[in-house]
């Protein structure tokens, strides 16, 4: 068997002082609300991205730091409230202030070449902390750069580019917007192809706010589980991708009955990983247990919202069932269940949803006993070209969502086979990864740990690791 990438690499990274790319004309200078979607809690965090490219013969010459970083000052011309800084204000209302200041963006160079990383490039990649350096005093959610950029060029002549996102400013289609026209300047565009909407008033709260749907995804619930998997750091955590191809999927598919056949595979692999990590975690049968799915509102208005909006437009409706319920009634319950709550999203829900935040003080969402899943397939990161071609990985760079590590992000990947399918990272704890795993490969009819492909990381090597 070939071997996949591995957390034992290790490698150096000489990174330059880091500096604010300001946008490269001037730009307005005003103060622009947040939505009522936009600045709830679950959103105040930074989701990191990655994207690893190979070494192109037609860019010879060309500096992939320097394409990129006079990309940045151009596309944010456009997308000039990036450049500035969230304050916020009275009760707690996040407001962007165009000041211009800037995007942060790190030069950096690295002693390791694509192929030491594997055959396979999947979470958790090895020193990532270097490849995506936390600036210290930059990591707030307001008053602090909404971007940073790094681009670390390797020995093979291929580089990294890993991003950080203060997600309250977008979503994964916001980001995917954002990125495509980054790219688009980078091959020597003076525009972007799709204009960037700011227009965030149409996600704001209604005067007087009224919550007109059931929003079990924001219920507040008592944690009757010692010891379960908690919304904090722990050094018991492991971080493990998945991969869900051809074999996988229709091992999945025979499972379901034929009257409800024509589910997606999102469904089948949604209602998998929910039940199995049930499993894995030995939550109580009694106990509810809660799946939100992130659902992308934007074709959900009526007008849509306009194509180049790249704000937050999504919601995360729950279905809600016992454990015994989940882990012990035919397969086909459980994806039925995950079929259902997605179509709970309209534009009335999200209306709604925006009335709860303004309303409870932007709450954050469910935490207990909870999974939370988001498909990013259909925003092809991979697809984003500077001018070397397609990105080799391109997504998020590892689960969770800030310090709720229940979050998990479904990505287009092709595994050491050539196998077209899914890559899946999660978090659990070390013992309760083992028997994930294991109920994985019972469901599938595997030998254990067969379908595990990629590494594992402890959050303590994560999280502790000394940079240079």
């Amino acid at each position: 068997m070939s071997s996949s990438s591995s957390p034992s690499l290790k490698f150096t990274v000489r990174r330059c002082q880091p500096e604010l790319v300001a946008p490269a004309e001037p730009t307005p200078r005003h103060v622009l609300p947040l939505s009522d979607i936009d600045d709830q809690d679950g959103l105040r965090f930074q989701i990191p991205f990655v994207q690893f490219y190979s070494n192109e013969r037609s860019m010879a010459g060309k500096d992939p730091v320097n394409v990129i970083r006079l990309a940045l000052a151009q596309t944010l011309v456009f997308y000039y409230p990036f450049a500035g800084r969230l304050r916020e204000t009275t009760g707690r209302k996040l407001v962007v202030d165009c000041t211009g200041e800037g995007v942060m963006f790190i030069e950096a160079d690295a002693a390791v070449t694509l192929e030491q990383f594997g055959d396979t490039l999947q979470p958790p990649f090895p020193c990532f902390q270097q490849l995506l350096y936390d600036v210290p005093g930059s990591e707030g959610v307001t008053d602090s750069p909404l971007l940073l950029f790094q681009v670390t060029r390797l020995m093979c002549g291929g580089f990294v580019l890993a991003i950080r996102l203060n997600h309250t400013m977008s979503d994964g289609a916001g980001m995917k917007l954002f990125m495509n026209a980054l790219a688009e300047m980078a091959r020597g565009a003076r525009e972007p192809s799709v204009p960037p909407v700011w227009r965030r008033e149409l996600l704001m709260s209604r005067d007087p706010p009224r919550i007109t749907c059931i929003h079990r995804e924001m219920e507040q619930v008592p944690d009757t589980n010692e010891g379960y998997f908690t919304t904090s750091f722990e050094d018991n955590m492991v971080l493990r991708s998945f991969f869900f191809g051809p074999i996988e999927i229709a091992a999945l598919r025979r499972m379901v009955p034929h009257h409800f056949r024509n589910c997606s595979t999102f469904d089948i692999i949604t209602a998998c990983i929910w039940r199995c990590r049930t499993k894995a975690l030995e939550i109580n049968a009694r106990d509810d247990v809660r799946l939100m799915v992130i659902v992308n509102a934007r074709g959900r208005f009526n007008p849509p919202l306009p194509v180049g909006y790249y704000g937050n437009a999504f919601a995360y409706p729950s279905a809600v069932t016992t454990a015994g319920e989940l882990c012990e009634n035919p397969f086909g319950y459980v994806v039925e269940l995950v079929n259902k709550v997605k179509g709970e999203v309209t534009e009335e829900y999200m209306h709604s949803v925006a009335d709860l935040f303004v309303t409870k003080g932007r709450c954050l969402f469910t935490t207990v006993r909870s999974l939370i899943v988001s498909d990013l397939r259909h925003f092809n990161l991979r697809g984003i070209d500077f001018g070397w071609g397609k990105a080799l990985y391109g997504g998020v760079a590892k689960a969770g969502a800030g310090p709720f590590l229940g979050a998990i992000y479904y990505m287009s990947h092709t595994n050491a086979k050539g196998e077209e399918g899914r890559v899946i990272p999660i978090w659990l704890p070390g013992k309760a990864m083992n028997k994930f795993a294991y109920e994985l490969d019972d469901l599938l009819g595997r030998n254990q740990n067969q379908l595990w492909t990629g590494p594992s990381v402890k959050m303590s090597t994560l999280y502790a690791e000394a940079f240079p």
